[in-house]
């Protein structure tokens, strides 16, 4: 099986400091890359083949001269004369044979060049030795009279400390990456100060925020407290009026309603209380549903607990419920022996949102199901049954305020505005979560998942 090739994109850092690192460093440590291979492979290695070339124009002579001497014994006087003044001790083995070759440490890169300048001066069998003595190259060449053995001092044939530029130039890259990385956070900073923010604010929760950093970031934390005073004005504006026009209508339905439990009982006194008692039903939906959950504070609670009290109430009015627990958090262990597991919620709207999923659940099936897991980044709450469900073409609409389906799942029916998936849609997207419909893959009917970030 082939695996995939990663993209460049998803090589790339995700966060914005780590980008804006890469942005400053890469060319760094490129331009550093740069100019240490000009270094070492264009004038380190010519300043090595020209001194090596001295030695090798030297070494040459000697051996040209001891070649031509008739005896070993002669040579050997010949070689101690010459090597004074050339500054070499130069050492005859009679009969000797040299085999080709050279022995060096992999990381001496100035050797490579050293063995090739000796080879094409001397232009005869030789072997040179760079790993025995780091400060001494011993150069064994082949003359007519056998092996001749010369120790070269290193520094003859390289620069001395050739690493000094490779520290300086590793040394200013840290002091460059060091003061990159302090200037980048400081910029970041606000940036992630107001991603916070925004966040916090799409989960319902509204955080101290002051605009600081750039002149660009100002503006944009300016812009946000602007536009979070501003829904928060027609959020409360929104919640008075339709609060208000509720309750209001609620006043003349009391006056109503006592007037029927006054009148005589007829076929018509029943017909009006059945309608009065609808109408009241659709009130309280309606006030629900203008209330929203902008008044309750956000605490830490624990999932598993608040599925089982809703679990319990539904049981309690009459309704057949089967309750999953599941706690993906750490690996799948047990729930049991993690009683402690918390999410930042806002527990009565959470509840009144898995009420009313429950409600359409019990209404329009006779088995439900709700299943709750804690997974690390969120709690989802399913909730199944087995009723004919939502069409995929109607899941959507089925979202939206007084929205009327199909007959085999109407929501207008029993008195019921078509509010309560509207109030679970708006309770998941105030924690910065969503609402899900889809169908059961086991009882068949609806499957309506609310997930909410931890």
């Amino acid at each position: 099986m082939l695996m995939a090739r990663p993209s460049v994109k998803s090589l790339l850092p995700r966060s914005l400091l780590g980008r804006s690192l890469a942005i400053l460093l890469v060319p760094i440590v490129t331009l550093q890359i740069i100019v240490g291979y000009v270094f070492f492979q264009r004038h380190y290695q010519r300043v090595t083949e020209q001194m090596t070339a001295n030695v090798a124009i030297g070494l040459r002579h000697a051996v040209q001269g001891a070649d031509r001497i008739s005896g070993p014994a002669e040579a050997k006087a010949y070689l101690a004369v010459i090597g004074e003044p050339l500054e070499l001790t130069m050492t005859l083995a009679p009969g000797a044979t040299v085999t080709p070759g050279s022995d060096r440490a992999w990381y001496d890169f100035s050797g490579t060049a050293i063995v090739s300048t000796l080879e094409s001066n001397l232009h005869r069998p030789l072997y040179v030795d760079l790993a025995s003595d780091a400060r001494i190259a011993t150069i064994t060449t082949q003359t007519t009279h056998g092996a001749l053995t010369t120790n070269v001092p290193r520094s003859r044939l390289s620069v001395s400390n050739p690493h000094q530029l490779l520290v300086l130039m590793i040394g200013a890259a840290i002091l460059l990456g060091t003061v990159a990385i302090l200037f980048m956070r400081n910029q970041v900073r606000p940036i992630t100060r107001l991603a916070e923010a925004a966040e916090a604010f799409g989960k319902g929760q509204s955080v101290s925020y002051r605009p600081g950093g750039a002149e660009e970031v100002r503006r944009a934390g300016g812009a946000f407290l602007a536009m979070r005073a501003r829904i928060e004005r027609q959020i409360e504006q929104r919640t008075k009026m339709l609060s208000g026009v509720s309750h209001d209508l609620k006043t003349p339905l009391t006056r109503m309603k006592l007037t029927i439990a006054l009148m005589e009982p007829s076929e018509e006194s029943e017909t009006l209380r059945a309608d009065t008692d609808q109408m009241d039903r659709m009130l309280s939906e309606f006030l629900t549903f203008a209330k929203g959950d902008s008044s309750e504070e956000t605490v830490a609670t624990d999932p598993f607990a608040l599925a089982e009290d809703i679990a319990e109430k539904a049981r309690r009015s009459g309704q057949s419920l089967e309750l999953v627990k599941k706690d993906d958090s750490e690996n799948g262990r047990n729930v049991d022996r993690h009683p402690d597991k918390t999410v930042p919620l806002r527990p009565s709207a959470v509840s009144r949102a898995v009420q009313n999923l429950l409600g359409n659940a019990a209404r329009y099936g006779s088995k439900t199901r709700l299943t709750v897991r804690l997974t690390p980044r969120a709690v989802i709450f399913v909730i199944e049954d087995d009723g004919p469900g939502i069409s995929e073409a109607d899941r959507q609409a089925a979202m939206q305020p007084f929205n009327r389906l199909d007959p085999s799942r109407n929501q207008n029916a029993d008195g019921n505005v078509g509010l309560g998936l509207s109030i679970a849609t708006d309770v998941a997207r105030s924690h910065g979560g969503n609402l899900d419909l889809a169908e059961s893959a086991e009882l068949g009917g609806l499957a309506a998942t609310l997930r909410l970030p931890r």
